[in-house]
């Protein structure tokens, strides 16, 4: 058969049929013409390639297997040598899963060292500078060695006794624990900050929030400083350099209102663009407002509007 059919039945292509070829693991007949003549023995050895590459065994160490067949045998692992190939594989596997596992337990404790880099009780790293304990970064349940004792300073006091609050929080089990259901039986709560799974990175800006003491402490080192205001003084801006129709136009504005303080506004801005002495409307130096000539037209200073 042409070297198409083969590759088909085995379910692999006519390139990785060439590829075996070409590492002798098969030897195909040839034709009168010099054309390839693939046999069923051909067939089988495809088939037994595919099935061994997908246990992970590399193309080059199919082999062993290959000559059992040839060697007459039902199987191609029925012989020593074939054996001895799949303890290699395994071999093979076990160191790359054990060096895939170290780099994960160095991407953990890296991982929790950036994100609870700065908290408060956070364990030391492997470099000392605060993260995992340099382990597999997974025993939440182990308190580190030599904690400082506590000191009481008397602000739970008045807590024994006291009916807990009706405070309902979800459990890593997706279910609700009612606090104040729990009873008089001592009870060990473990507390995730806002992630509810042990091993997820803290909120962003989490490490940032000062404790409670560490402020009250600042809050007590503020000084305030109480400013009295007296007197306030405030100038108008009556014109700029606008001609005198807008600055009629800015009195007729403030006039229709009809309010004291735009009347007022209103007279101010006419005491401050009074008529020129011909009898137009116009400003000068006169006033005191610098008056001049722009591409033809009069100019002078802008009013507010």
């Amino acid at each position: 058969m042409r070297i198409g059919e083969p590759a088909r039945r085995a379910d692999a292509t006519v390139k990785a049929v060439r590829y075996y070829e070409s590492l002798g693991l098969i030897v195909p007949g040839r034709l009168a013409n010099g054309y390839r003549d693939h046999g069923e023995d051909d067939v089988r050895l495809v088939r037994e390639i595919r099935a061994l590459t997908r246990l992970g065994i590399p193309v080059e160490r199919t082999r062993p297997f290959l000559e059992c067949l040839a060697a007459g045998r039902d199987h191609a692992d029925d012989c020593p040598a074939s054996l001895a190939g799949y303890r290699d594989a395994i071999d093979e596997l076990t160191g790359r899963i054990e060096a895939l596992t170290a780099r994960r337990a160095a991407l953990i404790t890296q991982l929790n060292t950036a994100a609870h880099r700065g908290a408060p009780g956070a364990p030391p790293g492997p470099d000392g500078t605060g993260g995992e304990n340099g382990k597999d970064g997974e025993d939440y349940l182990s308190l580190p060695a030599e904690l400082p004792v506590p000191e009481d300073d008397g602000a739970a006091d008045h807590l024994p006794g006291t009916r807990v609050p009706l405070i309902s929080l979800p459990t890593t089990a997706g279910r609700e624990v009612a606090l104040d259901a729990l009873g008089p039986r001592r009870t060990v709560l473990y507390v995730h900050p806002l992630t509810g799974r042990p091993g997820t990175d803290l909120p962003a800006g989490w490490a940032s929030i000062p404790p409670a003491k560490f402020v009250e402490g600042r809050l007590r080192a503020v000084v305030g400083v109480e400013l009295v205001i007296s007197r306030i003084e405030a100038k108008f801006k009556l014109s700029q350099n606008q001609p005198r129709p807008n600055a009629e136009g800015v009195v007729a504005g403030l006039e229709a209102r009809g309010r004291d303080q735009d009347a007022a506004l209103a007279a101010a801005v006419r005491a401050h663009n009074p008529p020129a002495a011909d009898g137009r409307a116009g400003r000068g130096p006169a006033h005191g407002v610098p008056s001049g000539q722009a591409d033809g037209r009069p100019s002078g200073p802008k009013l507010a509007k």
